[in-house]
């Protein structure tokens, strides 16, 4: 007998409340573990990690986690040497939560900061801010 979804729609649109929980869990756990432990790699050595969002896949067995080094700076070299620790620090991960799996890490450039960096310049520039300001009317007097 075929089950039904709701309105029929089928599969949910975006993630589940249990893979949100589970990304927030993992965040949590990992902005602990990155800030406590020393991680002997010269491309982290004296870098700060922003851990800006975990995504999980439906089955909780993967995780993608977007990172931004403090400041913006060699952000690709930060990711490979996160990516290289991977499964030391999915180890790490594994003694802080509770859960059935710890799921495997893969770091990925969160390129958020700089498409707002981008779109704030884009509002200042004078012939779009033009455009933005209030309009004058002569149609009201």
């Amino acid at each position: 007998m075929k089950r039904h979804t709701g309105a029929g729609r089928g599969a949910p649109a975006g993630p589940s409340q249990r893979q949100l929980r589970a990304g927030e869990l993992i965040r949590h756990a990992l902005v602990e573990i990155l800030r406590e432990e020393e991680i002997a790699d010269p491309d982290l050595a004296g870098v700060s990690v922003t851990v800006t969002e975990v995504r999980m896949s439906p089955d909780l067995r993967h995780a993608h986690a977007f990172v931004e080094p403090l400041g913006g700076a060699d952000a690709d070299r930060m990711v490979s040497a996160l990516n290289r620790h991977a499964r030391f620090l999915r180890g790490r991960l594994g003694r802080s939560i509770d859960m059935k799996f710890t799921p495997d890490l893969r770091f990925i450039h969160d390129e958020s900061f700089t498409e707002a960096a981008r779109m704030d310049a884009l509002f200042r520039d004078p012939k779009v801010a033009r455009d933005l300001g209030p309009e004058d009317t002569d149609d009201e007097a």
